[in-house]
């Protein structure tokens, strides 16, 4: 693995400019497959420096935005790079939002226009109606049906336009593209990265741990619009001329075993709750039916039992890390061959980790503290929100909002987010220990714990649990279980069950909707 000055602060730096370069000894090979086709690099550089193009004969100027809303489809990196490109700023959003979120979006980014998926027509022109913006031009991305007035054919706009014939001059630290956070506690940010930051995450990461290489396939069950999927489908793959598998709807265990066998990716990139799923699922593939040499997973910490049942079935390390939309993709992470299953890891070569009590001061290993990151991947900051920014971004380090422990052999388990931590008779309850610990019963599929006040205005937790198919147990029985394995005082005074949790479009349980859930009753 090679580091260099390439991205270093300051340093001349057009992040599209330098994945072109990286691959124009490979312009036959794929890059990418969607569900209607390949694109290989050559083509890839081609259309997106047609769309740089464009943009800016559009009238759409250097560090302006646009948002792009679209499924996973070979045309996102097009969209995204060829953004990038031109020094004009991609805002890449959830696609499985309202009109409303939207319209929001569009108002806090200012974005001039947005390439949008023909399906997700409907809702962008039911925001674009809703309220006052900016959009002056709409690229639709495979069209399939009638535009109205100010919409535009993306295919024939790049068919008709020119090829940028350089890349805009931007460094390393000019603001490259916006990810809004996924609002797993509330209103999404818009955070604010640089042109040098997936530089650094697919060094440090993509390359440091995963060992990812040209010969690999990769496929992302995370979408491309979130840090996560972005790294796994994007960065890291293009970053040394692997090849990458979209997917434009939901990641069904299904479909993704469907993909696994069709395209035989070697790394496969999840979130506990789709493991959880395609364990659940009534025929799991052979392992000597696929390539899979790697899975790794992020978004929530993965319960230790359910990591080990995918590795007796399929043969091979999941490897759990934690990462960040602040810090673009994981910091702390297990290794292939190391994997200490319950823990997130250690911390990924580059970043720095500490862990802080309430007085700010380091705590000593085995106490629960606030994690703190600092590394070259880190955010500017969040667009148009100076309070928010000013308490995650200080100075060199990064303010999670996750609370930790760090272990004696130097690993990190996860407690929970600073949100959710419980205090019960006096003492921390971290809701992932106890959820992790029902995960274990055979009844379980998954569970939220939140805190909920009695009538003598005492917290204790409450357990929301989710049965597997066909699975029945008690309330009383699953309390049995908890207290068997954990202190007495964290077993969940209260289970209630449910057909399924609240989550985000990213597969984050939302415990903040259980709790107004819970408030308002």
């Amino acid at each position: 693995m090679k580091i260099d000055n390439t991205a270093a602060p300051g340093a001349e730096f057009n992040y599209a400019d330098y994945l072109f370069g990286l691959n124009r000894d490979r312009a036959g090979k794929i890059a990418y497959i969607d569900d209607q086709g390949t694109l290989s690099y050559g083509d890839l550089e081609q259309r997106a420096r047609r769309l740089a193009q464009y943009l800016l004969d559009a009238g759409i100027q250097r560090e302006q935005r646009v948002l792009l809303l679209m499924h996973d489809c070979n045309d996102w990196p097009v969209a995204f790079l060829g953004s990038i490109f031109a020094g004009i700023v991609p805002v890449a959003v959830n696609t499985l939002l309202t009109a409303d979120d939207y319209l929001y979006m569009l108002q806090h980014s200012r974005a001039r226009a947005v390439l949008v998926s023909n399906a997700l027509l409907p809702v962008l022109r039911t925001a674009l109606q809703a309220g006052r913006h900016e959009v002056d031009t709409v690229l639709v991305s495979r069209v399939d049906g009638q535009l109205q007035e100010g919409e535009q054919d993306l295919e024939t706009c790049l068919q008709a336009g020119e090829v940028m014939a350089e890349a805009a001059a931007t460094s390393s630290d000019d603001i490259g593209f916006w990810l809004y956070s996924s609002g797993s506690t509330g209103q999404p940010k818009g955070t604010v990265h640089t042109h040098g930051n997936p530089y650094w995450t697919s060094k440090l990461y993509g390359e440091g741990v995963l060992g990812i290489g040209e010969q690999d396939i990769c496929f992302s069950a995370a979408k491309l619009f979130f840090a996560y999927g972005l790294g796994n489908a994007l960065t890291f793959p293009l970053s040394v001329g692997a090849t990458s598998v979209l997917l434009a709807g939901r990641p069904t265990p299904d479909v993704i075993y469907q993909k696994l066998l069709e395209h035989q990716p070697t790394i496969f990139f999840g979130a506990p709750t789709g493991y959880v799923a395609m364990l659940a699922a009534v025929d799991l593939p052979e392992p000597d039916t696929l390539a899979l040499r790697l899975a790794a997973s992020a978004g929530e910490a993965l319960p230790a039992e359910l990591a080990r049942r995918f590795t007796r079935h399929f043969g091979i390390d999941v490897i759990d890390g934690i990462g960040s939309t602040e810090m673009l993709h994981i910091y702390v992470s297990n290794r292939p061959g190391a994997v200490r299953y319950g823990s997130s890891g250690t911390p990924v070569p580059g970043y720095d980790i500490e862990l802080r009590g309430d007085d700010g001061q380091v705590v000593v290993d085995g106490e629960i503290g606030d994690l703190f990151v600092r590394g070259p991947s880190a955010a500017i900051m969040y667009w148009n929100n100076r309070a928010k920014s000013l308490d995650t971004f200080q100075g060199e380090w990064t303010k999670s909002g996750d609370k930790y422990v760090r272990n004696e052999d130097g690993s990190y388990t996860c407690s929970g987010r600073s949100d959710d931590m419980l205090k019960v008779s006096g003492m921390y309850v971290s809701p992932f220990e106890v959820e992790a610990t029902l995960a274990e019963h055979a009844a379980v599929l998954e569970s939220a714990v939140i805190g909920k006040t009695d009538a003598e205005g005492l917290v204790k937790s409450k357990a929301f649990v989710v049965l597997g198919q066909d699975q029945q147990t008690s309330a009383d029985e699953l309390k049995d279980f908890v207290k068997e394995r954990l202190a007495p005082y964290k077993y969940p005074r209260y289970i209630e069950f449910v057909d399924e949790l609240p989550k985000t479009a990213t597969g984050k349980i939302q415990r903040f909707r259980l709790r107004e859930r819970e408030a308002g009753k």
